[in-house]
């Protein structure tokens, strides 16, 4: 935090090389974050490498009230979510998986196993593409990338009752989802 409070003070300063630095610490972390939400890697590439713009342009309004890559991430969201507004059809996990390799079984498994745990993931991942975009956010920000609530209300700008209620409508959404015959997973 202190660190990122002097690269920034830096910036302003007039120097791009502190930035740079911020870039550097931030990128695999928000890439990895966003890939999520996206589901397309090229997609990704061009949301975190806009984010980044977007927040080296407007850096001076940023008041240091969250920690910068909350900030960050609030920017990198609100414009993977306007790609996805824009794009509407729905991009395939499956391309996720194909592109990045995200997901690996366990080597111990019998073949037929991990067959099925792919299958398996791959109708998850499927499913959770399909939930509203709010939802997906905060399912995505949760349970797979970890974040608390606290942090889920700071990145969204929302109170944390609704990031509460957000994610029990997202998780029961999902699980009826599953229970569908289209995916027959529960």
């Amino acid at each position: 935090m202190k660190e990122d409070s002097a690269l920034i003070q830096e910036v302003l300063c007039g120097s791009p090389v502190a930035f740079g630095r911020l870039v550097e610490k931030y990128q695999d972390r928000l890439y990895d974050t966003m890939l999520h939400f996206v589901g397309d890697a090229d997609e990704t590439m061009d949301v975190v490498q806009e984010a980044f713009i977007h927040a080296y342009l407007n850096l001076k309004s940023f008041q240091g009230e969250s920690a910068f890559y909350t900030w960050l991430y609030r920017i990198a969201f609100n414009i993977a979510a306007t790609y996805h507004r824009r794009r509407k059809p729905v991009q395939s996990m499956d391309r996720l998986y194909a592109e990045t390799g995200h997901e690996s079984a366990d080597p111990g498994c019998s073949p037929v196993l991990q067959v099925e745990q792919e299958e398996r993931a791959r109708k998850v991942r499927q499913a959770i593409a399909t939930l509203s975009e709010d939802h997906r956010a905060v399912l995505i920000l949760r349970d797979l990338d970890g974040y608390s609530y606290e942090e889920i209300a700071q990145i969204l700008a929302i109170p944390i009752g609704t990031v509460r209620s957000r994610l029990h409508r997202a998780r029961l959404e999902l699980r009826e989802r599953l229970k569908s015959s289209e995916y027959d997973l529960l």
